[in-house]
């Protein structure tokens, strides 16, 4: 059982983080490693974080640069360069996960194709209570749910049904839509290839689909990972958006070029070839 890399990306809220790496450090599969990726987060919760992953089962490592805005993607790169997985899972720091979360994702990987799945949002005031009473969502069974569903505190309940992993996760193979980071597995080598997310794409909004999108310009397909593993993501005000325009314009640009696939300023800065990382 060779070894994933989960990539957590995090910033100013340790809160949260907290909740994420209860529910990896609860894991079935534990033949995996975290890496903190840390968007400029202060040296108070620097030092909290650190001290929590202290209490890791699997290899833990933190990578941090300083806050210069919203730099999601560099950071991402800078931790995939540090990592020794053949097998990249991102997700976001304020998401949980159920305890079968990896393995499901070890049971969807598969040579030539990422692999998205999705979310189930938490309401306001729900992730308020979960956060100030540090409630172990990842522990609850679906009865839980189904409950918190009927009282509106998430948005849906279906996500949890799990379905087998046939070949109706292919139908869609050319797919960008909906491939986001806070759920997003693929190969390194893949990743690798290329050039991991281009940093071209300053403060928030369509890094994670870039690479999509260059990803299967690549000949990368898309697997669906629906009904298999979600997130529970807790709810937070929106990013600031101001660059939110130029970047989709650079991304519709992008969807024209198929030829286009490495990214202009991205993973090959901080890191050598590692292509022939194991493989899951």
């Amino acid at each position: 059982m060779n070894l994933i890399s989960v990539i957590v990306t995090t910033y100013n809220w340790t809160a949260a983080l907290e909740l994420c790496l209860d529910s990896l450090f609860a894991q079935q599969d534990p033949a995996f490693e975290i890496i903190i990726a840390d968007d400029g987060s202060t040296p108070a919760n620097q030092e909290r974080t650190q001290a929590y992953c202290a209490n890791s089962p699997v290899p833990i490592r933190y990578v941090h640069h300083e806050d210069q805005g919203f730099r999601a993607g560099t950071i991402r790169n800078k931790a995939v360069a540090s990592s020794q997985g053949g097998y990249l899972l991102f997700i976001d720091g304020d998401c949980v996960l159920r305890p079968d979360f990896i393995a499901r994702h070890r049971q969807l990987a598969e040579p030539g194709y990422f692999v998205p799945g999705n979310r189930v949002l938490l309401s306001e005031s729900f992730t308020q209570e979960v956060i100030e009473k540090h409630i172990p969502l990842h522990q609850k069974p679906l009865s839980y749910f189904m409950s918190l569903r009927l009282q509106k505190k998430i948005n849906r309940v279906s996500a949890f049904i799990r379905l087998p992993l046939g070949f109706l996760r292919k139908l869609q193979p050319n797919k960008w839509q909906k491939a986001m980071t806070c759920n997003l597995a693929l190969w390194k080598s893949d990743f690798l290839r290329t050039n991991g997310f281009d940093e071209l794409f300053e403060g928030w909004g369509f890094e994670d689909s870039d690479l999509v999108i260059r990803l299967i310009h690549a000949g990368v397909k898309r697997k669906e990972g629906r009904f298999a593993a979600p997130v529970l993501h807790l709810w937070h005000r929106h990013n600031d958006k101001s660059k939110q325009d130029l970047n989709y314009q650079r991304l519709l640009d992008r969807l024209e070029q198929r030829d286009f696939i490495v990214a202009i300023k991205g993973v090959s800065q901080y890191c050598g070839d590692a292509s022939n990382a194991p493989r899951v």
